[in-house]
């Protein structure tokens, strides 16, 4: 994977206001995304202990689907925070602190996905193929996420910042 090398561009006849507009309105569609598949593994999750199989999870795993749960609701009340917060301070002339936190909150947000998955994961694995399988598997999904979602693009920020 080939990462370019070289100063960030920038729209010069771009003006502070229209920046920020575009920022969050590009921040903000990446939320409308990113929410929907949290809410789909969210709900997912909230049938789970309706399930005909659900009693015979042991202890940890009963651990593991709390965890999972408990981060998807998270990851999701992090996730759609930025819009309703949009909307209160709506021409309030502040986009520019709703920008900084709703970015903020979609970092929370990506670390609770990234656990529910994890956990989820874990879960699943634990059921069909026992402990050593799901610790291994999880391990790898925490590794993935943590590489793609934030160290990588860290690592990216760092170079070029110097």
């Amino acid at each position: 994977m080939a990462v370019e090398q070289g100063p960030l561009l920038e729209n010069p006849e771009e003006n502070p206001k229209e920046r920020v507009d575009r920022e969050l309105g590009e921040l903000l569609q990446g939320l409308r995304v990113a929410a929907t598949g949290v809410q789909v593994l969210f709900a997912f999750l909230l049938t789970l202990p309706f399930s005909s199989g659900f009693g015979k999870i042991d202890s940890a795993g009963k651990w593991l689907y709390y965890v999972a749960l408990v981060a998807a609701a998270t990851a999701s009340i992090c996730l759609i925070a930025p819009t309703t917060q949009h909307r209160i301070m709506f021409r309030s002339g502040l986009k520019e602190i709703v920008l900084h936190r709703a970015n903020e909150l979609a970092l929370a947000g990506g670390i609770a996905i990234a656990v529910s998955m994890t956990c989820s994961t874990a879960l699943a694995v634990e059921v069909f193929l026992g402990t050593w399988p799901a610790a291994f598997l999880a391990g790898g999904i925490a590794l993935l996420s943590s590489w793609l979602w934030f160290l990588l693009p860290l690592i990216t920020l760092r170079r070029h910042q110097g």
